[in-house]
Order: C-alpha cells, then structure tokens, then sequence
C-alpha cells in the first residue's frame, strides 16, 4: 500500500465494510427480517393517524355546528336574554335572521347596534361565515 504525503486520497487498496465475501447477496445467506411485524407496525400506525383526522374532523365539525347555543358564544347577558325572548336559542337560528337583514335582528327588544356586532365578532371567531347581507355594519 502506498501513499503520497501531499494527497491522501491515492490510495491502491481501499478497505470497505462490505466485500463480495461476506455481503448477503453474493453468499446467498438470507437474513431473518421481521417484516410482518414491521407491517402490523405500520398499519397501527396508519390507524392511529386515521382515527386522529376523523377526531379533529369531528371537532370542526362541531365547532361550526349550527346547533350550538346562543349561550356558548359568551355574548353577555342582556344580548342573551334578549335572543332568548325571541325565540333563538342556537346560532342556526341567529345566522337565518342574518340572512333576511340586520334589521331583522336590531328589531328585538334589547339587541342593539352593540350586541350585533359582538354577535358578529363571536361568529367569526367561532368560524362561521357570515352571510354577505350580514356584514352591514361596522364597528
């Protein structure tokens, strides 16, 4: 084996790990691989992952349901009462009565200027869409 000072990469006989002597293919050894555990492992896994995204599925879904109460949305008590006298009790009900108007909603005893646009803000935050006809005002 010979090698020059000033370049340490001429070399005559480069030493590897695996030689034809004793690598797998070339002996014909087969080797133990525990591939039906690898794949239960795997499948796990996958059905693991699976079940998560239907979980946070679900939980958009009712995050944005239209059957949550009026009463989650944390709008105050007077603005809660006040929907309450006329009748919407879920945020179903809140988004129809935006759809036909602003007006429509201001027209209750009790649900001013104020109370809409804090309605408005907590439906947004909750992630609803307002409808095009419902975003009149503005504070």
């Amino acid at each position: 084996m010979w090698q020059h000072l000033d370049d340490r990469f001429d070399k005559k006989v480069i030493h590897t790990d695996v030689c034809s002597n004793c690598h797998p293919f070339y002996t014909g050894e087969q080797r133990i691989v525990d591939t039906e555990g690898q794949v239960d492992r795997f499948y796990k896994k996958l059905e693991v992952r699976k079940q998560y995204l239907r979980d946070v599925e679900a939980r958009e879904t009712a995050r944005v349901s239209p059957e949550r109460p009026i009463a989650e949305l944390d709008l105050g008590p007077r603005a809660s009462e006040a929907l309450a006298k006329a009748g919407i009790t879920n945020v179903g009900q809140a988004l129809e009565k935006l759809e036909l108007g602003e007006s429509v909603l201001l027209s209750i005893d009790g649900f001013g200027r104020k109370s809409l646009a804090d309605l408005k803000k907590r439906l947004r935050q909750f992630g609803y869409t307002l409808p095009e006809i419902g975003e009149e005002i503005t504070v």
